[in-house]
């Protein structure tokens, strides 16, 4: 750890960084063991999406409770009990021979994984206030974060390569249990002394609403987003919304405190975190699907290529948080979000010459991966940076919901936007030869990756359309990208003006 940091402060951040780790690599390393899984555990496909959904549903169900809980208990407390169960649930992950019990201990994973992501910003906001040692922090923060994230489906696979799959989970056992010691003295215990009762119908609301409208999202394309179910769904959803904007009107102390978005430094950072789950992160899942089933590569060169995009935001947090504290989080956050904006465009224009492989897909990998590392420390540290110590719990929460309501919106929308566009070019390379629901089912294989001996298509016409298909989704998150960097450089900079409350 840093010198500028005492022995505490260090020991306190290296107990955030370890559970940061862990619950990036329980988002992108699993996708690199559904493969072993389905043989081990005979799971068949809906149930192995379920592996991986009911994680983040559960990530994104329990955010805001989290913040509200650790303002009215202490943050360090809530911390301390997220942590020991991560590691107990891992645990029961790691165990299980059963599709069932490890879904449901996902969905467990997921809960206390939230509460521990959310208690992680908490406690760097209140223990790290200096200028210098909270760069430190967060900067270190983003570094381990971006491991997590990005090398998740490299260290799965080696994980399953060289032991077994089981150890995907079981190794979080022994980080939660070194991430409590570390924690148990060194981290600082904080509140809000204000938070007198809590607020339940704001959290039972809020959870049911962002639980059914990420619920609606994922099995939508199952359901039927217009059938009887999945309006029902939606229904409850908006009726969960609605009750919720209610419920915080009339509390005396409102979980979700709508007066920080008069703040301009702060409704600015929380554009930024949703602008950077509209684009990075969900095409982090689809990117493999490109390296290989596009460009032919096998698993481990397709993890390798995939280092491109990754590596920069390893690298740049650091650098953009320096540069935050130079020229001001107002600059810095929109310009890093239009960086990605054009990788996202350099990606495209790699992606459709006439041979495209890892080289002519590298400078849009690179630029995009040095747009996130420039832009994801500071809207962090800006988010709970601008409102008072005391409701930091509070910021965070609304920083990680941005986040995770709009990663689980965009993975459904580059999913649906991938397949249509591979669809599009099906229906004019095979006019007339097959119905719309053949078509539509050809076109999601393809876009799943599935391009082995695909009857009556040529590897041209496939490779065409998944290329056709992707350059739709890059289109789509590098315009999406630029429109919220403008948004949130107006909200920066058009209301600078105005007096922060």
């Amino acid at each position: 750890m840093p010198a500028a940091l005492t022995r505490r402060s260090a020991m306190a951040l290296a107990a955030v960084c370890l559970s940061c780790l862990m619950f990036g690599l329980e988002i992108s390393s699993i996708p690199a063991i559904l493969p072993t899984l389905e043989k081990e555990l005979h799971a068949d496909f809906k149930q192995l999406q379920w592996i991986m959904n009911a994680y983040t549903i559960a990530v994104t169900t329990v955010l805001m409770a989290t913040g509200t809980l650790a303002d009215r208990y202490g943050r360090k407390r809530i911390f301390m009990i997220s942590v020991a169960a991560f590691g107990l649930t891992s645990l029961i992950c790691g165990v299980t021979e059963n599709v069932l019990t490890l879904i449901i201990a996902r969905f467990l994973q997921g809960l206390s994984g939230g509460a521990m992501l959310i208690c992680q910003i908490a406690v760097l906001s209140h223990q790290f206030q200096g200028g210098r040692e909270r760069a430190i922090a967060f900067g270190w923060w983003g570094v381990i974060f971006g491991i997590g994230l990005g090398f998740g489906p490299i260290i799965g696979g080696t994980i399953v390569t060289v032991l077994n799959w089981t150890w995907v989970f079981l190794v979080h056992v022994v980080f939660a249990i070194l991430a409590f010691v570390l924690a148990l003295d060194s981290v600082q215990e904080s509140r809000d002394p204000k938070a007198s009762s809590l607020d339940i119908a704001g959290i039972l609301t809020l959870s049911l609403s962002v639980f059914c409208l990420a619920f609606y999202i994922t099995q939508g394309p199952d359901l039927g987003f217009t059938s009887p179910t999945g309006l029902a769904i939606l229904g409850a959803s908006i009726a969960g919304l609605i009750a919720f904007l209610i419920a915080e009107k009339v509390s005396p102390r409102p979980m979700f405190d709508f007066s920080v978005f008069r703040i301009p430094a702060f409704s600015g950072a929380i554009i930024g975190s949703a602008a950077m789950n509209i684009s990075f992160w969900p095409f982090m899942i689809y990117l493999p699907i490109w390296f290989q089933a596009g460009l032919g590569y096998d698993s481990v060169s397709a993890g390798l290529a995939l280092l491109a995009y990754t590596l920069p935001t390893l690298v740049m947090p650091p650098i953009g948080e320096r540069l935050s504290l130079r020229y001001r989080p107002g600059l810095v956050i929109p310009a890093g979000l239009f960086t990605i904006g054009v990788g996202f465009v350099l990606m495209k224009v790699g992606s459709t010459i006439a041979q495209p492989d890892w080289l002519t897909m590298l400078p849009g990998c690179l630029i995009a991966g040095i747009g996130l590392g420039l832009t994801n420390t500071p809207v962090t540290n800006t988010t709970t940076g601008s409102v008072s110590s005391d409701r930091a719990g509070m910021a965070s929460g609304i920083d990680i919901s941005a986040r995770m309501v709009s990663l689980a919106i965009n993975i459904a929308v580059m999913g649906f936007i991938l397949a249509n566009g591979v669809l599009a070019h099906l229906a004019g390379a095979l006019p007339g030869q097959m119905d719309a629901s053949q078509l539509w089912l050809l076109a999601e294989r393809i876009a799943a990756g599935n391009v082995v001996s695909v009857p009556g298509l040529s590897e041209a016409t496939v490779h065409e359309a998944l290329a056709q298909g992707f350059g739709w989704v890059m289109l789509y998150g590098g315009t999406g990208v630029w429109a919220l960097a403008g948004l949130s450089f107006f909200i920066f900079n058009g209301r600078a003006r105005q007096p922060a409350e």
